[in-house]
């Protein structure tokens, strides 16, 4: 066969595959090929906890657990005074539970109508505890201590819960002819400042502006850095703490499958481990 031939017949049928090969104009897609699939992913879901400050470290764990065993959800947290969490709700703070250090500022938004009267939740027991600094220089070694002229201790202010079961500490003792009627007068009269939430005073105590202050015995594990001094259990108090969800919650379940983890038996021994007393 002469090669002139070959050629054109290679050219025509070439030419006929690459028009196979082309879509026509206007030619829809088979239904039957693949298209591409809108894979949608579960949507990230905020959870924002008004808590007590002495709850800073037991729920900061309790947070990173729940946020474990809930990818799709991230836990944030606003930790200050129970009074001032109070007000921040009251002025229309966006928040989904408050955990509260009292039950006084817990009834209150249950009275303005931020809580609903059925919700709040007993979530465990506080005590107090002295703490001073490890050198120790104003050399406190017992409660009495705390009346000795001179001496320098800070108190969280009496709007604090932490405050109020302070005092009602050192009222107990005076009621005692062992520290004598005067004493919680003299112990009062030492106080150089009046903190607006308990972790400011374990500061100011760390940094040596106080010789002495009494904080929740939580605060005390969270910094082994200070010096115990028990208080005695009869001039003790026990602090009640209430959990319940805000009536405005976005996300009234998640906050309340919070509130389920940490009245737990994991959640309650978190707290424990934390120094508070569980309610379980």
């Amino acid at each position: 066969m002469k090669w002139f031939l070959i050629f054109p017949l290679l050219i025509v049928l070439l030419i006929g595959c690459s028009k196979v090969a082309t879509p026509s104009a206007g030619l829809e897609p088979s239904p039957n090929l693949p298209t591409r699939l809108s894979i949608s992913t579960p949507q990230a879901q905020t959870l924002t906890v008004f808590a007590a400050a002495s709850l800073t470290e037991a729920f900061g764990e309790i947070g990173t657990i729940f946020q474990d065993a809930n990818p799709t959800i991230e836990a944030r947290f606003n930790f200050a005074g129970s009074q001032t969490l109070q007000a921040q709700i009251e002025s229309g703070a966006p928040t989904d539970l408050f955990a509260s250090a009292n039950k006084a500022n817990m009834d209150a938004l249950v009275i303005a109508g931020f809580v609903d009267g059925e919700a709040p939740r007993l979530l465990l027991t506080n005590s107090l505890i002295v703490v001073v600094p490890l050198s120790n220089p104003a050399q406190v070694d017992s409660i009495q201590d705390l009346a000795h002229p001179g001496l320098k201790m800070v108190l969280a202010d009496e709007t604090v819960p932490a405050g109020r079961y302070a005092r009602q500490v050192l009222d107990k003792a005076s009621r005692d002819p062992a520290y004598g009627r005067d004493f919680a007068s003299m112990a009062l009269d030492n106080v150089v400042s009046n903190e607006t939430d308990i972790k400011q005073v374990v500061s100011k105590v760390q940094l040596g502006e106080a010789d002495a202050g009494i904080v929740y015995i939580s605060d005390s594990i969270a910094a082994p850095d200070l010096k115990t001094i028990p208080i005695p259990q009869d001039i003790n108090v026990s602090a009640p703490y209430f959990i319940a969800p805000v009536i405005d919650s976005t996300n009234l379940d998640l906050a309340n499958k919070f509130i389920d983890y940490v009245l737990s038996a994991d959640g309650q021994a978190i707290l424990q481990k934390w120094g508070f007393s569980p309610v379980r």
